[in-house]
């Protein structure tokens, strides 16, 4: 710390006032050295984080800076050369002569990250001192060498220090660094004492029993000034903190981010916690070390262990299937055997249904089949008997991976929604006898035809449900006056008697490159139909398509509702993305930022394993409205909330935009108190009708309390049945079921 008291001292001094410098002298710390030579020793103090404080830490701390100019040349530009060794042990056992430390390797640890402080502070003093002028500009001419510190710096050295710091790539570095600290938002204002002393002082002076104070606390009383006020930006931080650490917990603030780092809106770095000061770990403050990432061997070996046991039950359940066959042989009346007998399946896309056998054989999800030649999963080829399947619907919310995915950490199936997995072949099953067709929509008949020869049989249908009311995918026979899902009845018929009705049948719907920002085409099966008409849970087939439903009826050829909303693909950022391949998804969400320049409002129905959301971002005014249909926070979702938070500052960058530094890391979620759903699957129907309504309003900013036009508790069911006849309808007249 002895640089430190020079740098401010120095720095105040006239430029013709060398002589008098060299008078004064340099700090060398002589008293610690006629002390030693007597066999006088001091002790030292640290707190319950594993800090240097008491009477003697400020004597320490200049003692350091003391021994690193005389043993680490400034020419050193990495404290961790492995280089310095030597030197950090000549520094180390220096130190241990004149103090009573214990010498283990938490505090020479300890000691020799504040000699590496002092090294930095050392190098960037000489900078500021010689190579500096007033305006703190780089001099054009060659500066004279330092006389005064002629016992720590040769000739030689000064000269390539010099080179060092005239080097283009510093001066940039330089340049940065200073306007960054030119003027801190909430600027520390104790000077030398630092946080640890800080706290021992206040400790002191209340007389608390007390070993240490919160972060948050110390942050605080560290921005306190002379006159004792406090900021109300500093008082703001401060009570958020306070309001914050009611209701997290210690384990949650251990593994995410501190509360003092939550307020602030930054990251946490590693092995530092903000508001400690130095030396303060994550390991020392909460007493219990963080999950340490596992190595690649780990991985690898996990990965080998998991494949046996997979292996292992595939050959368990082969054994079970050759004597269920047996079994089928003797009494075919047994529906397990019955499908067990399904072994080949139809080259290209089929739906599927996906089966696990342990701990017991049940039906876990829906999905689709991808049996294509030379086909990867995530670059990488097939294991042997699997295939590749992307999941659609989670029929078994607790129901295991197969293969968990090592890279991305996904175990459960209902983390895998819209993302492909790796699946045994013999626990894929196509439901029909031909195993499904992949073929595109053949447009025969006109719309008029196909309407019409749905609305022909509707009275059929009506009374034929009728006899068997279970039956009935909506409600029962409405009475007279009452609402009558004609689309969904007309296009069931039209289901029923045309190939769709076959399992494993499938449509493309094309998607113009307008909609997500990229053309591609969306897949839509029977199952999906299946989920509309029987009020399931939705798959990101149907999303999309109502999705395609408001841009042919809405945007398209509006040029201020296409200008002001726009859509995110699910399909390109989902949970299940998000965790295996985060820098894509930040990649597609900022290039579809970057597509206008004028206001827009991203709709993204965001699916989390087993729900739907709906976010709405406004990236030009970094502002994200989150309407979720079960009441939850965004806290609940952090992936996906780092994600947008971090997509919208590369946006920002990118644009080059100039934002308050107050300001900076302040990006604004909104919770808006949306119609709430009463069970466990109308979450998708809620977002679609989300996205209607704000399309349909016509406004960038959503209001907190929901619009009032559309404000109510929940959806009735018949606020959802107009959204499913939307949808049937359109299915209809582009004509994607064909007779």
């Amino acid at each position: 710390m002895a640089s430190d008291q020079e740098n401010s001292q120095d720095a105040n001094a006239p430029d013709d006032t060398s002589e008098k410098e060299i008078t004064r002298g340099i700090t060398i710390m002589k008293s610690i050295i006629r002390d030693r030579d007597k066999a006088v020793t001091y002790n030292v103090n640290w707190n319950a984080d594993n800090q240097l404080i008491g009477s003697n830490a400020a004597k320490l701390a200049s003692y350091i800076g003391t021994l690193v100019r005389m043993h680490i040349p400034i020419t050193a530009t990495r404290w961790s050369n492995k280089e310095l060794g030597s030197a950090k042990d000549k520094i180390w056992t220096e130190i241990l002569r004149s103090f009573n430390i214990e010498d283990t390797t938490i505090r020479k640890k300890y000691i020799l990250q504040l000699a590496g402080k002092r090294h930095r502070g050392w190098r960037t003093f000489l900078t500021n001192k010689y190579l500096k002028d007033k305006e703190n500009f780089f001099v054009e001419y060659d500066p004279e060498y330092p006389v005064k510190y002629a016992i720590f710096i040769t000739e030689e050295e000064w000269v390539a220090f010099v080179d060092q710091r005239r080097d283009e790539n510093f001066k940039k570095v330089s340049a940065t660094n200073r306007e960054r600290a030119s003027n801190p938002t909430y600027a520390y204002k104790k000077g030398r004492l630092g946080y640890a002393r800080l706290e021992e002082k206040i400790l002191d002076e209340t007389k608390s029993d007390a070993t240490s104070l919160p972060p948050h606390v110390l942050w605080k009383e560290a921005r306190v000034g002379k006159d004792g006020t406090v900021r109300d930006d500093v008082q703001h931080i401060y009570d958020e903190c306070e309001t914050l650490s009611q209701s997290i917990s210690t384990a949650e603030d251990q593994e995410n981010r501190s509360v003092l780092s939550r307020a602030l809106n930054v990251p946490e770095y590693p092995g530092r916690v903000r508001g400690k000061g130095h030396g303060c770990t994550p390991t020392s403050l909460y007493k219990n070390p963080r999950r340490r990432n596992p190595s690649n061997q780990e991985v690898m070996e996990t990965l080998q262990a998991l494949q046996a046991q997979v292996l292992q039950l595939q050959k368990d359940n082969e054994r079970y299937r050759c004597m269920e066959k047996c079994s089928s042989q003797l009494k075919e009346t047994s529906e397990k055997a019955s499908i067990n007998c399904q072994n080949k399946f139809p080259e290209g896309i089929s739906s599927c249904q996906l089966y696990l056998s342990s701990p017991t054989y049940r039906l876990v999800g829906k999905g689709k089949v991808h049996n294509t030649s030379g086909d990867l999963l995530h670059h990488r080829p097939l294991p042997d008997g699997h295939l590749k399947v992307s999941v659609d619907v989670v029929l078994d919310k607790d129901a295991l991976l197969p293969i968990p995915d090592i890279v991305s950490e996904t175990t459960l199936l209902r983390d895998a929604i819209g993302s492909f997995v790796a699946w045994p072949l013999d626990l894929i099953f196509i439901d029909d006898e031909d195993k499904g067709i992949l073929r595109h929509n053949e447009f025969v008949a006109s719309q008029k035809e196909v309407f019409a020869q749905g609305s022909q049989q509707l009275s059929q249908k009506i009374g034929s449900r009728q006899k068997n009311k279970r039956d009935l995918p909506v409600t029962s026979l409405p009475k007279k006056g009452a609402f009558v899902p004609r689309y969904q009845i007309s296009l069931e018929t039209l289901v029923d008697s045309s190939d769709m009705a076959t399992a494993g049948a499938i449509r493309l719907l094309d998607m113009e490159e307008d909609i997500f920002g990229y053309s591609c085409t969306e897949t839509i099966g029977k199952e999906d139909l299946e989920h509309i008409f029987r009020h399931q849970e939705l798959g990101v087939g149907v999303i999309h398509t109502y999705i395609r439903f408001l841009y042919d009826n809405f945007t398209r050829g509006n040029d201020q509702l296409s200008n002001r909303f726009r859509f995110v693909s699910s399909s390109l950022v989902n949970k299940a993305l998000i965790c295996r391949e985060p820098d894509s998804c930040r990649e597609y969400l900022v290039k579809r930022f970057m597509a206008s320049s004028t206001n827009n409002l991203y709709l993204w129905p965001y699916n989390s394993g087993c729900h739907w959301l709906l976010l709405a971002i406004d990236p030009l005014k970094e502002v994200v409205y989150f309407l979720n249909s079960i009441d939850g926070e965004w806290t609940n979702y952090p992936d996906m909330k780092q994600l947008v938070d971090t997509s919208i500052k590369v946006f920002r960058s990118q644009r080059q935009a100039r934002v308050p530094r107050t300001k900076s890391s302040n990006i604004t979620w909104i919770k808006v108190q949306c119609p709430l759903q009463r069970n466990g699957i109308d979450c998708g129907y809620f977002v679609m009708r989300f996205m209607r309504e704000i399309i349909n309003m016509n406004q960038i900013e959503i209001p907190i309390t929901y619009f009032d036009e559309y404000k109510c508790a929940h959806y009735t069911r018949l606020q959802l049945e107009q959204i499913k006849e939307e949808l049937c309808q359109y299915f209809i007249e582009k004509r994607l079921i064909s007779i």
